[in-house]
C-alpha cells in the first residue's frame, strides 16, 4: 500500500497561517488567499523530461559515480552527465531534464530516478542516445508538494485555497491571490482555524552498479532497489531492470533522509537517529535496532563495527550541536556511542581505508586518519571551499562542492587536488 502522505500534506497547507495584523478577530477580517492555477498532471510530467546539451547548473545536489561517468543533480531539476574518463580533463556531456528529481542509481546501464514521486527508468548504454523506458506514477511517494513545478514560488498570502484541486491528476504550474473578507465561521468552516492566531501545522564503481555518496536516498543491493522518503522505505524487485516490481512499504519510526548498505544490513540515516535493518530477506527489510541522537540532519556510513554518522544542527535541521558522531555497531541489536567530535556543520561523509572524508560545509574538507576512532587525526584540510558529498573511489575522491566538482588522488599520507570542474 503506498503513502497517504499526499493527504497529511495538504491538511498541512491548509492549516498554514499568515501574521495579520489588521484582522478583527470577533467578525474576521480581509485575508490573502491563494488559488492554485492548474495543468494536466500526465502531460506536464512528459514535459518535464528532455535530453540537451549541456546547461550551467543551478543548485548542486548529490553525486553519483557510473563507469567513466559523474551524474551531478541540480536539485529538483535533473541531472549533469560529466564523462571523467580523464579526471585530470573531465568534460560535460549533457544535461538530462529530470523535473522533481533528488536521487539516482544504476544498474546494468538501467538509470533508476525520482521525479515528482515517481520512479523513472532510463537506458544510459548509449550515453549520447540516452532512451526513457518507463514511469512508474506514485511508485515512490506521493507528497502534495510532488505536483507543485520547480519554479513556482509559494506566494506570501493568510490562505491557501485547494478546493477541487486533484493532485492525482493536476500540477500546481502557478498562483493567484485576491484579498477575501472572510468571517470567523467561515475561517472555521472553510479551513478549520479560528483566525490568524491559530497553529502553524507545519511541524570505484564496478561496471554493473554504480557508486553514490552517503546522501543518497536510492540505494541498490543485488536485485532491489531502496528508497527511503520520510518514514518509510520504498522497495522495489529490480531483477527484471526495465520492469521493476513495487513491493510492501516499510515504515520507519522517525523521519528518515539516507540509506546505507554494508552487506545485508541496511542503516538508515534519520533526523532523530540511526535505523538498522536486515536485509537478508531482501523483500522485506527487517528492524533490528536504532540509534538515538537529537534533531539533525544524519547521513551515515559504516566500515566494519563502526558507523560513522555526521550532525548537522543548524536551521531546519534541528538544534543538535553539530559533529561527528561515531557508534559502535559491532552489537547490531545494541548499538552504542563510542566518540563525539565537534564540527562546524557537516554533511556528507565517506571512507577508503584508514581514512575518514568529512564535507564540513563551509569549512571545506577534512581527511583525518581514522585508524583509532577514540583518537582521530586531522591528515589534511582543504579550506576556503564549500563542500557537499564525497565518493571514495579505488582510485580518486570525488567531491561535489557549491557548484564545482572537486577531484583529488591518494597518497601515501595524504591527498591531493587533481582537478576541479567548474560547472556554472
Amino acid at each position: 500500500m503506498k503513502k497517504t502522505l499526499g493527504l497529511v500534506w495538504v491538511i498541512a497547507v491548509l492549516a498554514f497561517i499568515g501574521c495579520a495584523d489588521d484582522k478583527d478577530d470577533a467578525q474576521g477580517g480581509e485575508y490573502l488567499v491563494a488559488t492554485p492555477i492548474t495543468a494536466d498532471l500526465k502531460q506536464f510530467k512528459e514535459e518535464a523530461v528532455a535530453v540537451t546539451e549541456p546547461v550551467p547548473i543551478k543548485e548542486s545536489g548529490k553525486i553519483y559515480a557510473y563507469k567513466d561517468y559523474v551524474f551531478v543533480n541540480d536539485v529538483n531539476r535533473g541531472f549533469h552527465v560529466i564523462d571523467n574518463s580523464n579526471p585530470v580533463n573531465p568534460h560535460a556531456i549533457s544535461f538530462i531534464k529530470l523535473e522533481g528529481n533528488y536521487d539516482i542509481s544504476i544498474k546494468n546501464d538501467h538509470l533508476y530516478a525520482d521525479s515528482y514521486g515517481d520512479l523513472v527508468i532510463m537506458d544510459i548504454s548509449d550515453i549520447n542516445a540516452v532512451k526513457m523506458v518507463k514511469r512508474m506514477e506514485g511508485a515512490i511517494y506521493q507528497q502534495f508538494w510532488c505536483t507543485v513545478g520547480f519554479d513556482v514560488d509559494w506566494p506570501q498570502a493568510d490562505f491557501y485555497d485547494y478546493e477541487g484541486f486533484d493532485a492525482s491528476k493536476e500540477a500546481i504550474v502557478g498562483w493567484e491571490v485576491k484579498s477575501q473578507r472572510l468571517s470567523e465561521e467561515e475561517l472555521q468552516d472553510k479551513y478549520g482555524v479560528g483566525g490568524p492566531n491559530g497553529d502553524v501545522a507545519f511541524s570505484n564503481t564496478s561496471s554493473e552498479t554504480g557508486q553514490g555518496g552517503s546522501l543518497a536516498r536510492f540505494k541498490i543491493v543485488d536485485d532491489y532497489l531502496y528508497a527511503v522518503e520520510w518514514s518509510s522505505i520504498s522497495v522495489f524487485d529490480i531483477s527484471d531492470l526495465s520492469e521493476p516490481k513495487t513491493l510492501e512499504d516499510v515504515y520507519v519510526n522517525g523521519a528518515i533522509e539516507t540509506i546505507y548498505n554494508q552487506g545485508d544490513i541496511l542503516f538508515i540515516g534519520g533526523t532523530q537517529g540511526m535505523y538498522i535493518y536486515d536485509i537478508s530477506s531482501p523483500e522485506k527489510p527487517k528492524y533490528v535496532s536504532e540509534f538515538v541522537h537529537g534533531t539533525a540532519c544524519d547521513p551515515v556510513v559504516v566500515d566494519g563495527d563502526y558507523a560513522f554518522v555526521t550532525l548537522r544542527g543548524e536551521n531546519s535541521c534541528g538544534n543538535t550541536e553539530s559533529g561527528l558522531y561515531i557508534v559502535d555497531v559491532s552489537n547490531l541489536a545494541s548499538p552504542e556511542l563510542e566518540k563525539f567530535y565537534p564540527l562546524e556543520g557537516p554533511y556528507g561523509i565517506g571512507f577508503k581505508d584508514s581514512w575518514l572524508f568529512v564535507c564540513d560545509g563551509d569549512d571545506g574538507l577534512k581527511v583525518y586518519d581514522k585508524t583509532d576512532v577514540n583518537d582521530l587525526k586531522l591528515v589534511s584540510h582543504f579550506k576556503d571551499i564549500v563542500t557537499y558529498d564525497v565518493i571514495p573511489l579505488e582510485e580518486s575522491l570525488l567531491m561535489i562542492g557549491d557548484k564545482v566538482l572537486y577531484q583529488y588522488v591518494y597518497l601515501n599520507d595524504s591527498i591531493r587536488l587533481l582537478s576541479t570542474f567548474d560547472l556554472k
